[in-house]
């Protein structure tokens, strides 16, 4: 993955997850497309499964919400397939499969109430 975090940051694009100060975990989202597009949710290995991605998801969901929009989307690389249940735990249904930037992906959206 490249990124330009500075850009990203610049824009109010990205928001930490932090403890005692470090940063345990990271969501990137922002509107597309007439939805807000979940960009990338990270989780520092240290505090795998214990709810800080989940709480992530969340808050992006709610400001998404907060913002208008009825309905999130994201996608994933087709080889990551550990997380195809994960979003389709949270409410996630998939939506289409394809290439796009040279990767194979499964697209995922949710409608927000």
């Amino acid at each position: 993955m490249v990124a330009d975090f500075d850009e990203i940051q610049s824009r109010g694009d990205l928001f930490v997850a932090d403890s005692d100060g470090a940063i345990i975990g990271f969501v990137v989202f922002y509107p597309k497309d007439g939805a807000m597009h979940l960009e990338n949710v990270a989780v520092a290995p240290g505090v795998h499964r214990t709810g800080v991605g989940s709480r992530l998801i969340a808050f992006a969901e709610t400001s998404a919400r907060e913002r208008g929009f009825d309905k999130i989307e994201l996608y994933t690389n087709e080889k990551m397939f550990e997380y195809f249940s994960y979003y389709e735990s949270k409410g996630y249904d998939e939506i289409g499969r394809g290439e796009d930037d040279g990767f194979n992906r499964v697209f995922y959206r949710k409608a927000l109430e």
